[in-house]
């Protein structure tokens, strides 16, 4: 027998084993991920109203009447603006705060847990506390505003600053779970590099853009796909807050998709949003993986 035959048997030989160690973990991703996507899928080509045991196959109807309906465009334009809203401010401030403290000092893993904490806490509950530090009367955020000379603002209670109120909390959930990465990263740099680049002339602001970033960059980009796929599954803060309002300024896909599904029954309808939110979260992963091959260093 050849040595090519020999190793391919050797291959098929080992595939049992493989499928052995594989199982366990295989069987609860098909159960909880695999087929519910695949059973969202085919409902989606169907008029089932979630109550009734029977429902006919009407194809394409869905995708239809989703798209020529002008709440669909208008949940996927604020579903664009809460994440790029959360994205880029969560990102930028976590490589702040750690910068910030990447140097212990007395007190620094005090802060640090401070700073953390809210990643760790229920949403729901994060979510009920802000309800009332936006309180028009009363509130924390309007008192404050008041005491600086301002107008205080009507915060979740007006369409006009409803969003930009979610995407506050939203920030200050997720900030502490991008400053422990950042911090991570930064621990991980290796010091030579920065003696590399005094030794070229380079120095602060310098360093920054020529050492540090281009280090971290693997990290950037793990936390730039988390978040973004956080934000585009962010349901509890716009539930307890907002409920969608007001006149729908803070209603995403996904609260669209929980509208139709859970209070309008029309699961059909409901489910092809779903597929469509799955659609955008891979194209936006795919775009994502494309351009950090340009800017992610291993």
């Amino acid at each position: 027998m050849s040595k090519k035959k020999t190793k391919y048997k050797r291959r098929y030989d080992s595939l049992p084993t493989v499928l052995l160690f594989v199982l366990p973990a295989l069987i609860p991703l098909i159960v909880f991920w695999i087929y519910p996507i695949l059973r969202s899928i085919y409902l989606s080509f169907t008029n089932w109203d979630y109550i009734s045991p029977t429902y006919k196959i009407v194809w394409f109807k869905n995708y239809a009447s989703l798209f020529r309906n002008p709440r669909f465009y208008e949940a996927l334009w604020h579903t664009v603006v809460f994440t790029a809203g959360t994205l880029f401010p969560t990102i930028i401030l976590g490589l702040i705060l750690a910068l910030l403290l990447v140097k212990n000092f007395r007190g620094s893993g005090i802060v640090k847990f401070i700073l953390f904490s809210p990643w760790i806490t229920p949403t729901v509950a994060i979510s009920i506390v802000w309800s009332w530090i936006y309180k028009v009367d009363g509130g924390i955020a309007n008192t404050i505003l008041t005491n600086l000379g301002m107008s205080p603002l009507k915060w979740i209670n007006s369409s006009d600053t409803a969003m930009l109120s979610v995407i506050i909390v939203t920030i200050w959930k997720s900030l502490g779970y991008s400053m422990i990465f950042y911090l991570s990263a930064l621990e991980r740099v290796p010091g030579e590099l920065y003696e590399a680049g005094a030794l070229d002339g380079a120095f602060g602001w310098r360093q920054f853009v020529d050492i540090t970033l281009p280090s971290i960059s693997p990290t950037t980009f793990f936390l730039s796909i988390i978040t973004m796929v956080n934000s585009l599954q962010a349901y509890d803060q716009i539930q307890v807050l907002t409920q969608g309002g007001p006149a729908g300024s803070t209603r995403t896909l996904l609260y669209m998709y929980y509208q139709l599904g859970f209070q309008e029954f029309n699961m059909g309808q409901a489910t092809a949003v779903a597929v469509v939110m799955i659609i955008l979260t891979a194209g936006l992963s795919l775009i994502q993986f494309k351009v950090s091959e340009k800017w992610v260093h291993y």
